[in-house]
């Protein structure tokens, strides 16, 4: 008996190993490319972007610790993989001619659409138990969104100009129940960043290394991080879910050290979650869940604009950034459960935007404006597999600031989105 226990160990050990490698690999050749609250994906499982993003309370799949490790002490063994095309517009208006002022930098007037639009972007996890209590897990995910591509030199530099932002996160996660309803969980994060700008010439008078400013291709930049989270039952017809993730601390992007402050930093944001999960009856539950993202602990990402420019270099710890705010994300949802086969969600999310409206100079770059979401979703069972998909709309918001490197009055920058994501997932529990 204990050699047939001790072979099956070893074959949870193989299979882990083994889709470990699958799950790095299929990434090795994926784009991952989302702007939804701020470069935050709203949700990054099937389930979880059909629900706008919600789901901190209630265990769905191995892809669950991404929003809350916990949760992976509920779901069994099991493997889920997903596959989203994702579609954002973006585009950006000048309103008003240059003054041609000595020491002013005004664009040329009209409207310029990025002319990246489709990306698909994989997600895939897997989930075994140990025993009754413990479970071992790994999710793989990803973020994105400052991908822009407009064909034009917008800055007077080369064309095209855009930026190109790709985050990759494996999260292996080891998940333990306290009680047969409570559970608490922990996720290292093992992070990939890839980064690339064109057109940015215009700005080399004012960084610290000019030569590591632009056009210099992608770089790559690693970190790690960690979250933590729990789930528990409170009562039959009440969940409640909270994790938090701590900042990734990345390694410098050496090619663009003359662009982000602290030579090149750009680590990601600490961000929290809780919610909870209300069961009105057994196959109807109602979701609430509400999320904070820290951009301004990222100096990069926070600096603003002015005075920055005039009293410090790009890449230098004062340089100039994107100005973007700390934002707060409502994600409501609601799943029916209509038969034993068939699993309905619907989903809405409203967030503050991360953009001021004096930033919208250098946000053209990255117009991460968008701010509410509406989700429809659907699971179909088939015996011990599943057959999943999501649809994703952001309405479509802008922003509207004058160009403050121009004369008061002269111009004003208009950014604008709007988004469609459609994810088909499948699942295998074993």
């Amino acid at each position: 008996m204990e050699g047939k226990e001790m072979k099956a160990k070893y074959a949870y050990i193989t299979h882990f190993l083994l889709c470990s490698l699958l799950l790095v690999l299929t990434f090795c050749f994926a784009t991952v490319a989302q702007a939804t609250n701020g470069y935050f994906s709203n949700g990054y499982s099937i389930e979880s972007k059909a629900l706008a993003g919600a789901g901190v309370a209630l265990p769905q799949g191995s892809l669950d610790a991404s929003t809350n490790p916990a949760a992976m002490a509920f779901v069994g063994n099991r493997l889920d993989f997903g596959q989203s095309l994702f579609n954002p517009n973006r585009e950006y208006t000048v309103k008003g001619n240059p003054s041609g002022f000595p020491g002013t930098f005004g664009l040329t007037p009209g409207t310029e659409e990025s002319h990246s639009k489709w990306f698909l972007i994989p997600s895939i996890g897997v989930n075994w138990k140990l025993d009754d209590d413990n479970s071992i897990g790994v999710s793989v995910y990803g973020n994105g969104g400052m991908n822009t591509d407009y064909k034009t030199s917008t800055f007077y530099g080369s064309s095209p100009t855009g930026v190109d932002l790709m985050q990759l996160f494996i999260a292996p996660t080891y998940a333990r129940k306290l009680a047969s309803n409570h559970a608490i969980g922990i996720t290292p994060i093992f992070a990939y960043q890839r980064f690339e700008a064109k057109g940015l010439e215009a700005f080399q008078a004012f960084s610290s290394s000019p030569d590591n400013l632009t056009n210099n291709g992608h770089d790559n930049s690693y970190g790690f991080g960690a979250k933590i989270g729990y789930m528990g039952e409170l009562f039959p017809f009440l969940n409640v879910g909270a994790s938090y993730q701590t900042k990734i601390y990345m390694s410098r992007l050496d090619n663009y050290k003359g662009l982000f402050a602290e030579d090149g930093d750009f680590d990601i944001p600490a961000t929290w979650t809780i919610g909870l999960a209300i069961k009105a009856t057994p196959d109807l539950v109602f979701l609430v869940d509400v999320q904070e993202i820290y951009y301004s602990d990222i100096t990069s990402i926070n600096n603003p604009l002015l005075p920055n420019i005039q009293k410090s270099q790009l890449g230098k710890d004062g340089g100039a950034g994107f100005g973007w705010d700390d934002i707060t994300v409502l994600k409501l949802g609601v799943q029916w459960k209509s038969s034993k086969d068939w699993t309905w969600r619907a989903g809405y999310s409203i967030a503050d935007q991360p953009v001021p409206s004096s930033e919208v100079l250098f946000n053209i770059l990255a117009p991460g404006v968008i701010e509410q979401h509406a989700t429809i979703g659907v699971t179909k069972a088939m015996g011990n597999s599943e057959l999943k998909f999501a649809l994703m709309h952001a309405f479509s918001h802008d922003v509207e600031g004058p160009n403050r490197l121009e004369a008061p009055g002269q111009q004003r920058i208009e950014l604008k989105m709007h988004q469609w994501e459609f994810s088909v997932g499948y699942s295998w529990k074993f």
